[in-house]
């Protein structure tokens, strides 16, 4: 169809009214005014975008809600320090009475504003653990009204509504106290090793000081039972001796008395069986008669009954084998074991009842521990118990044997005691212990190993990897079995943790202790 003059001017109009203005749009450099109607600044935009704005128009960029803008500068106060539109806000730490909380410095020319200010935030931990945050006025701030607990190493943002403004301020803090920096060489170098906490069976136990103790029932105290004067004594404190071993020889006028005794009775007795003998073939004969025969039999008896008294004395003092030597008396081991004591020596005149001697079988020892009121009833005879010494890394298993029926009056506590076989000898008396009690088998949500928890400044801490190093994790720890522990507060499930060789950590945190300070 052909197209008239008219129509050809039409679109002649059109097309130069569009260059026109297009022109202009590149002259001014601004959008055209309805994307943005009466819009100077891009404060009020959530997304924080600056269509076509020049930085030197906008100097509040860092304080947009998307935080994709230039890092924050320092505060006076420590913290980061965020501007828009006259007002100055600065998130940090601050720190009363040991406690720290997060706040907020709201401040326009240089004084504080409070009025009409208002915020929220949340804290994430270096374990990711999150911490909803409410602030309320205080002094001249805003500060949560939580406290942060230690390890103070996250990162906090907060929404902060400025007076006369409807979009909320955003801003962010973090901060590194306390951190361990290691490198993944240097954390391999270490020989630490990495674990995750999870649910776990845990004995419900509890952990009592002890002492390890001869076993009473195989100590023995020996004595003499003869007053005499030493002549040898073979046996050395600390020697391994047998049953029925001579361990002294001693020098008794009573024991001579007691052997020339069983002698005579000896001798009596001879001549009385002799008699008896001969008196009764002469009354069967018709002899003699049936009284002297009698007789006869009768100091038979009486000879019998003097022999097997002087017998039995000597038995009572375990002089009953023969020797040459009428006085010599030789004190032999009760049972086989280890001398522990001697308090005896050549020459000396020993008492009947001296104790010259302590003899003890080490094959079996107690491991004695007192138990508060409040503990008597989770010890009971029969249940398992673990004994641990920190002089070493040995561990033994054995029973509660005992625990006493009654409390002391000046403690109110009951004794009670664990046997332990010792055939190694590692468990020596006099040597302090832990012994620990367990109870019946209970499933945690969190647990760890036991190797993992160190004490820092007297606390339970954990340490716990982040980017770059490791941090200090407090924690409340519930039931143990000696190798695991349930954790009730600082883990949850799932959280990686060093498990062995964290006291290279715990080093590691001493080294930079004196750099850390609040």
């Amino acid at each position: 169809m052909a197209i008239t003059n008219k129509q050809k001017a039409a679109i002649a109009a059109i097309v130069l009214i569009g260059s026109v203005a297009t022109g202009a749009v590149l002259l001014t450099g601004r959008s055209a005014p309805d994307e943005h109607s009466g819009h100077s600044e891009a404060k009020g935009h959530s997304d924080g975008e600056h269509h076509g704005s020049s930085e030197a128009d906008h100097k509040d960029d860092k304080a947009h809600a998307d935080g994709e803008h230039h890092e924050a500068k320092k505060g006076p106060n420590g913290g980061a320090l965020f501007s828009r539109d006259g007002y100055d806000v600065e998130i940090g730490t601050a720190e009363a009475k040991g406690e720290a909380r997060i706040r907020l410095w709201v401040t326009k020319k240089g004084k504080a504003v409070s009025d009409g200010v208002s915020a929220s935030g949340k804290l994430v931990h270096a374990t990711g653990e999150t911490q909803a945050l409410k602030f309320a006025a205080s002094r001249d701030a805003l500060e949560s009204q939580e406290t942060i607990d230690e390890p103070h190493v996250f990162d906090v943002s907060a929404s902060v509504v400025l007076p006369g403004q409807s979009a909320p301020l955003a801003v962010r803090f973090s901060k590194e106290e306390g951190k361990i920096e290691l490198s993944a060489e240097q954390v391999a170098k270490t020989g630490v090793v990495m674990q995750t906490a999870g649910p776990a069976k845990v004995q419900a136990g509890v952990r009592f000081p002890g002492e390890i103790r001869f076993n009473e029932d195989k100590t023995a105290h020996v004595v003499p039972r003869l007053a005499g004067v030493v002549e040898s004594v073979p046996a050395n404190i600390g020697q391994q001796v047998k049953k029925g071993q001579v361990l002294a020889v001693i020098a008794s006028t009573t024991l001579s008395d007691q052997r020339s005794e069983l002698l005579g009775a000896q001798k009596r007795l001879d001549l009385a069986r002799l008699t008896y003998d001969r008196e009764k073939k002469l009354w069967e004969q018709k002899i003699s008669a049936e009284q002297d025969y009698l007789a006869a039999r009768n100091a038979l008896q009486e000879a019998q009954i003097s022999v097997q008294n002087a017998q039995q004395k000597l038995t009572a003092i375990g002089a009953s084998n023969s020797s040459t030597a009428l006085n010599r008396y030789e004190l032999r081991a009760p049972f086989d074991g280890i001398i522990v004591e001697k308090h005896i020596s050549l020459g000396e005149a020993v008492a009947d009842n001296a104790n010259v001697f302590t003899l003890s079988d080490l094959s079996s020892v107690w491991a004695e521990f007192v138990v508060s009121a409040k503990d008597v009833e989770k010890v009971r005879v029969g249940e398992k118990a673990t004994i641990s010494s920190a002089a070493s890394d040995g561990k033994a298993e054995g029973t509660v044997s005992y625990v006493g029926s009654l409390l002391g009056e000046q403690t109110r506590t009951a004794k009670a005691r664990v046997t332990l076989t010792n055939p190694q000898m590692a468990w020596r008396p006099g040597l302090f212990v832990t012994v620990s009690v367990f109870g019946a088998e209970a499933d945690v949500p969190v647990a760890i190993q036991s190797e993992a928890i160190q004490d820092v400044d007297g606390q339970s801490v954990v340490f716990v990897p982040v980017q770059g190093g490791f941090v200090v994790q407090p924690v409340k720890t519930g039931r143990s079995n000696g190798k695991t522990v349930e954790i009730v507060e600082g883990l949850k499930a799932g959280t990686r943790y060093a498990a062995k060789n964290s006291f290279v950590l715990k080093a590691e945190l001493g080294k930079s202790s004196a750099e850390h300070s609040h």
